[in-house]
């Protein structure tokens, strides 16, 4: 007993350090990550430019929307589009004297509909808050990563202070006791909330760590491949040379463009992205609008057009899928509507862990001492 006793108080002290180093970049993350749940349907809600009126007609071609988004930075190429669905704009991405703008046009007419400022959009800022927080990358992607990896441990040592020492204790520790007073309230609520959101926490935690360290990403391609590498996963990076005398009566990239959606008709977006001259033009296709999971990606000669290399989602490994589920699994956008709700709650209960273990801490070091009874003077 005395053993397992020395190893709880140790868990403890490495539980309380590392909660007071992490917890104000612990609350930061996951409140806005909470925020950023339902961040698409809440623009929707506020920001009218998201919606066009569906056309019969095409998509008007790529290059005339670069050509356009171009002249906003003469001194730098725009080289991807983003075709959002039939009734949503078409988005290029610039930068402007060091102001990043999303360019919202009709994809139909090719019209600007709206220049959105992305360093002021409230959306954009919390999102920069939950990767970044609001620091240069290199700094705040490495704190972040930092702390949601003390937060894991925080995960496991707070299920091991947790666990009852014996079985009948069980009910009491799952419960939170709403009649006591409220510093054994926040003590509950400290511990319930920390085990029910434990599972879905690190899954959340994990997923959002394969975005900072490359080795995470890595590491769920091998292990869903059972170790193996496809090379029919990777895009190749040899070009055909195209014949000299041949003329070209569409530019390549909106070649690649009509091929993608011929390839993949019932698609709710599509993005095209040309890289340089001697980069093959890469595309892809998503089953439904603002949802970027089963994706099918292509990739088409930069100077004809000519399709080089196919990666429908069916045909892609088991690893390379669940990569590209990452986005999803991290903000339950993959499970639709009640995957946004159970991460969403659980973001919200994780953002309250630092406030409430703070208090705990707070409340035994600062304990005021029990007042001694007066003793009646006898006459």
């Amino acid at each position: 007993m005395a053993g397992k006793s020395a190893f709880k108080t140790i868990i403890h002290q490495i539980h309380l350090c590392l909660g007071l180093a992490s917890g104000i970049v612990v609350f930061i993350v996951a409140i806005t990550g909470c925020i950023f749940t339902f961040h698409d349907e809440l623009k929707d809600a506020f920001y009218d430019y998201r919606f066009v009126v569906p056309q019969d007609s095409a998509f008007i071609a790529p290059s005339f929307l670069l050509k356009k988004a171009n002249n906003f930075q003469p001194d730098v190429e725009t080289s991807m589009v983003v075709y959002n669905g039939d009734t949503r704009p078409a988005t290029v991405s610039i930068t402007e004297n060091g102001t990043n703008f999303l360019l919202n046009f009709d994809p139909y007419t090719g019209k600007l509909i709206k220049k959105v400022n992305l360093d002021t959009e409230f959306f954009s800022i919390i999102e920069e808050l939950h990767m970044y927080l609001l620091l240069p990358q290199h700094i705040g992607k490495q704190i972040v990563g930092i702390s949601t990896v003390i937060f894991l441990v925080l995960l496991l040592s707070g299920i091991v202070l947790w666990w009852p020492k014996k079985i009948k204790y069980l009910k009491q520790r799952l419960s939170v006791k709403w009649h006591a007073r409220w510093r054994r309230i926040n003590y509950d609520w400290h511990n319930v909330t920390g085990f029910y959101t434990s599972v879905i926490a690190v899954i959340l935690a994990i997923t959002g760590l394969t975005f900072v360290y490359k080795p995470v990403h890595d590491a769920f391609y091998l292990v869903a491949n059972l170790g193996e590498r496809y090379e029919s996963d990777f895009f190749t990076s040899v070009l055909k040379k195209p014949a000299e005398n041949k003329q070209y009566q569409q530019k390549a990239i909106d070649l690649a463009f009509q091929q993608t959606r011929k390839l993949q008709p019932n698609s709710g977006m599509y993005f095209v992205w040309k890289q340089d001259d001697s980069s093959p033009i890469i595309t892809g296709a998503y089953p439904k609008s603002l949802h970027f999971d089963h994706q099918s990606n292509y990739q088409f000669h930069p100077k004809t057009g000519e399709l080089l290399y196919q990666s429908g989602y069916s045909s892609k490994s088991a690893g390379l899928q669940l990569q590209e589920m990452m986005y999803g699994l991290h903000t339950g956008q993959y499970f639709r509507l009640w995957g946004k709700i159970i991460a969403f709650l659980c973001s919200l209960f994780v953002a309250a862990l630092p406030i409430t273990g703070f208090y705990i801490w707070y409340g035994r070091k600062f304990k005021k001492p029990k007042r001694k009874p007066k003793i009646a003077k006898i006459a």
